[in-house]
């Protein structure tokens, strides 16, 4: 059963026009041959060692979903989540000190969706600190010798880091020392600064002895430092989502090599075991993975990705290091809605008014009517159709007594409404808003 909280999450969502980050269970279709293998690679993680997927798929495939789905999976078994969008200008792929900072902004808990970093660190020092009162050799009411027995554990805990990475151990030293003094404002810059925000002062940087800010490579050994403390905490592992990096493929040639090459190099560091305990998801469309503006500009990372995908997508091997999402067809895309309504009926006012109301021939023609707005192009039609589903005629009927779509309600699909690739789809129709009765 969805929580009341939950099930409004889901359709406030929807109705926006945006994926759902949790619940996706409830109303996902089509991705249970892929839940074995996933199931597998969370497992090796959770045994120490790194993972690295591939998703690709064409627009409205559903990688989003698909992420967020094996994320909110990942977070019920312990993991630690975080979702970065690949984006030219805020999160290039080169530029790893970007995307370790937004990681950082984003890092989720099965108790919280965002910004968890500050808790995890907490929850880890309150983990050596009954580490060490468990050895019996301190008592608890001595806070100075309980701050040093804990200062000296977190050392020896961090000693591979810190020989790569000696600023991450001062600066979490800092913060045990600044969150012991009752120094908020101290403690709150230290973190900032570890999270890998800039503009942190001067001030709080001479605290612990450091300079400067994360750069590239210092934000390639404080992850190291960051799956530590995650498994040293409890967490299993760190799932790692980099959304939409077909970004790539619109970047100045110099921007994208160094960006492929990061991938590249990403994927080398995980296969020679420097990140245990990461799980690493990339997710593309299929230019990215087999254009002349994407993974085959690099040689090397286009050998690491090669899977064979002549083959019936049937049989297609979810073990793989790329896998792909298969495209919506009507009868999914009507699976979906009659699971959105559903949904919607179990917390709704009036729930058999809108079961009888939106049947399923009814989803099955606003599916067909949708997809026929936008070209035929059932692939890129889910986000409207699902918008549309809930905004304009679950609302409604579940809000006015005598409102019957069949008689009160005709499709519109408007330019602004649409994102580039719909827009792209909807192809030679007239910019003026279609019409299509029901």
């Amino acid at each position: 059963m969805i929580s009341p909280q939950r099930r409004q999450e889901i359709i406030d969502s929807l109705r926006k026009g945006t994926v759902p980050r949790r619940s996706l269970d409830s109303f996902a279709v089509g991705l249970d041959r892929f839940e074995a293998a996933l199931a597998e690679e969370l497992n090796a993680v959770r045994l120490g060692r790194g993972v690295f997927k591939a998703v690709r798929g064409e627009y409205g495939s559903g990688k989003t979903f698909f992420s967020r789905w094996l994320q909110e999976r990942a977070r019920s078994a312990g993991f630690v989540t975080a979702e970065v969008q690949i984006s030219e200008t805020e999160t290039p792929l080169h530029r790893l000190e970007k995307v370790y900072r937004r990681l950082l902004e984003r890092l989720g808990t099965a108790d919280t969706e965002q910004g968890a970093f500050r808790a995890v660190v907490d929850g880890w020092l309150y983990t050596l600190e009954q580490d060490v009162l468990a050895g019996g050799g301190v008592d608890e009411n001595d806070v100075e010798a309980l701050v040093a027995a804990t200062t000296e554990l977190m050392e020896k805990r961090l000693a591979a880091i810190t020989r790569t990475a000696p600023a991450f151990s001062a600066v979490l030293r800092a913060y045990r020392r600044s969150v012991a003094d009752g120094d908020t404002a101290q403690a709150d810059g230290l973190i900032a600064w570890l999270s890998g925000q800039p503009s942190v002062g001067g001030a709080v940087k001479r605290v612990a002895g450091i300079k400067g800010d994360i750069d590239h490579f210092a934000a390639l050994s404080f992850l190291q430092g960051l799956l530590l403390v995650l498994r040293d905490s409890g967490h299993p592992g760190l799932l790692l989502v980099l959304d939409e990096v077909e970004t790539l493929q619109r970047v100045r040639s110099d921007v994208r090599e160094k960006g492929l090459n990061a991938l590249r190099q990403l994927i080398d560091e995980i296969d020679a075991g420097r990140f245990p305990g990461l799980f690493l998801l990339v997710t593309g469309t299929p230019s990215f993975f087999e254009g002349p503006q994407g993974v085959k500009r690099l040689p090397p990372l286009a050998q690491r990705l090669d899977v064979d995908f002549q083959t019936d997508a049937r049989f297609d091997n979810p073990r793989a290091v790329q896998i792909r999402l298969p495209g919506f067809d009507l009868e999914r895309l009507q699976l979906v809605g009659c699971n959105v309504r559903d949904i919607y009926a179990a917390g709704a006012k009036t729930p058999d008014r809108i079961r009888e109301r939106v049947g399923d021939d009814y989803i099955a023609d606003l599916a067909q009517a949708v997809t026929g707005g936008l070209g035929g192009r059932v692939g890129v039609a889910p986000r409207i159709f699902l918008k549309k589903l809930v905004s304009d005629v679950l609302d409604r009927v579940d809000q006015f007594e005598d409102f019957d779509p069949r008689k009160h309600y005709a499709l519109t699909i408007g330019e602004d409404e649409l994102n580039d690739a719909e827009r792209a789809a909807r192809g030679g129709h007239s910019p003026d808003e279609i019409e299509l009765e029901l």
